[in-house]
């Protein structure tokens, strides 16, 4: 068993504690802003229409009383788009089959998709397609926002492409449409296994009035071009017609129930709690990310009865390497100790990676690192090949990898420990994470040293005033932008998670991987430079 009681009435601890709350705060403002969608006044004007919102529309949809992990619920976070992005996002149990559930939010410029929407929805069908998880889509849409069009009708066809690979796939798609789902939105029904419209709410169609009178000058009504009751007496594109929003959810429950869907593996019996309290974890990691803490703490706060054997716990002692289960899936865990990446923590990683590909066991990889190490003893002892190797590992393994960023990943440590270039089936970050080329004050000092080196090169007086004032606006943008919000809003991860949700988050991830078959790479890792 691992773990130790920490000292709560410790300075350290308070200090630690009062800053991430601090943090959790500021998080919870801005998923209220999600939460709102466009605003009061523009959630009234839809459920005055007798709609429902779109997190009501998923409510209703899921089996009473299970979890909805939400997904990437930041998207569009400091950009000029409403946070969330105008979709909602995530997996839940529809009818006893997990699912990947989308929702465009209508009170939110008509549910129309700008930039950071599509990006959203693709990862949700990357999400779908890796997982083997049912896709069902609660379609209104005004399509796209027109005037960020150059952004996304190129790209946008990829939505329709990965409709019909889930297909292909067996992987079912379901859409239920409430309202507009006109132009290229036309194609999500259209392309969806199981369709279900509601009786006049459902618009699906290619050109609306305007554009058929614009296009062919004849003159036609909604109803006529798309109604619910015209796809399913006359097109055929609707197979369940539905009187109304509930009807229409409790038809996509049954056509759920009725898909014949079986996970690849059981799920395993209740497991133990840990026996260390995830309340802890509020205060367990500094809140200056460049003091150490150990990981071991924090793993003996998600898993299974706090039990963690380690892997090589002598050797590289600043990666911590080993077994656990977390709600009874068997785990493997790569976890930064001190932050920086040597030779020897590369290559045990490296071995622990096959390992657990022979075995057919998720990776759990928590980041606090500031990357592989530099200087002319470390790069004569081979750290290029080495940390080369640990990435040679990464990216050729086979089993599900999960990522939660605790606190810094930086450079190619953030790669190495499987970053999102890296294809984790989910990555989480904590309130006290950044991630970056590196450190805010290192890379400022960098630039700075590669300017005093140029002018004295020419000849040239160095501007000490100058200086000064880059290194500070460089720093101040690299913390900005290395912020765990901001880098969410991007979608480079799946969301920004209260610490205390960590086991929970896990349990679920866990759950859905397991929906698709786990299966480690046999060898096929290419050439490992020794």
């Amino acid at each position: 068993m691992v773990g130790s009681v920490p000292d709560t009435a410790s300075p350290e601890y308070a200090e630690n504690r009062a800053a991430m709350l601090e943090k959790l705060a500021e998080l919870t403002a801005e998923h209220a802003k999600a939460l709102a969608g466009g605003g009061e006044k523009y959630v009234e004007r839809h459920r005055g229409r007798g709609k429902m919102t779109a997190r009501e529309r998923i409510e209703a949809l899921l089996d009473p009383d299970t979890p909805f992990l939400e997904l990437s619920p930041l998207a569009g976070w400091g950009s000029d788009y409403r946070v969330g992005a105008s979709l909602v996002t995530g997996i839940g149990v529809v009818s006893g089959v997990e699912c990947l559930i989308t929702a465009n939010d209508p009170t939110v410029r008509g549910g129309a998709s700008n930039p950071w929407t599509l990006r959203k929805a693709l990862r949700a069908n990357e999400i779908a397609r890796a997982n083997r998880l049912p896709c069902v889509n609660l379609v209104e849409s005004g399509g796209a926002d027109l005037p960020s069009q150059k952004e996304i009708f190129i790209p946008g066809g990829a939505l329709f492409r990965d409709l019909t690979r889930l297909s292909e796939a067996g992987i079912p798609t379901v859409a239920v449409v409430f309202g507009n789902s006109t132009a290229g939105g036309a194609y999500v029904p259209g392309m969806s296994d199981h369709v279900i419209m509601v009786r006049e709410g459902a618009k699906v169609f290619l050109g609306g009035p305007p554009l058929v009178r614009m296009a062919t000058g004849e003159e036609a009504a909604e109803e006529d071009l798309g109604g619910a009751d015209m796809h399913a007496r006359t097109s055929g594109l609707a197979d369940h017609f539905a009187v109304d929003e509930p009807d229409a959810l409790r038809r996509a429950r049954r056509v759920v129930a009725r898909l014949n869907w079986r996970k690849a593996h059981a799920d395993p019996p209740p497991a133990p709690p840990p026996r260390h309290d995830p309340e802890e974890l509020l205060g367990l990691v500094p809140h200056d990310l460049r003091v150490p803490f150990d990981p071991r703490e924090v793993i003996a706060r998600i898993v299974d009865d706090s039990r963690f054997d380690e892997f090589k716990p002598l050797y590289g002692p600043s990666l911590a390497t080993g077994w656990a289960s977390l709600h009874g899936y068997p785990l493997g865990i790569l976890a930064n100790a001190q932050g920086v990446l040597y030779s020897a923590e590369s290559q045990k990683a490296a071995q622990f990676i096959q390992l657990a590909n022979q075995r057919d066991i998720p990776l759990l990889f928590l980041h606090n690192t500031t990357g592989y190490m530099v200087g002319a003893e470390y790069e004569q002892g081979g750290i290029i090949k080495h940390g080369a190797m640990m990435i040679n590992a990464v990216s050729n393994s086979r089993v599900p990898h999960l990522s939660v960023l605790l606190g810094a990943s930086y450079g190619a440590g953030h790669y190495g420990m499987c970053g999102r270039a890296y294809d984790p089936r989910f990555l989480f970050a904590w309130p006290s994470a950044k991630s970056a080329v590196m450190g805010p004050r290192q890379l400022a000092g960098v630039l700075s040293l590669v300017m005093r080196e140029s002018a004295a090169a020419k000849g040239q007086p160095y501007d000490e005033e100058n200086d000064a004032a880059l290194r500070a606006m460089v720093e101040e943008q690299i913390e900005s932008e290395s912020l765990s919000m901001f880098l969410s809003g991007r979608l480079y991860d799946d969301g920004v998670i209260d610490p205390r949700d960590t086991r929970t988050v896990l349990g679920l991830c866990l759950s859905a991987v397991h929906t698709a078959p786990v299966a480690g790479a046999r060898g096929g890792y290419g050439v490992f430079r020794m």
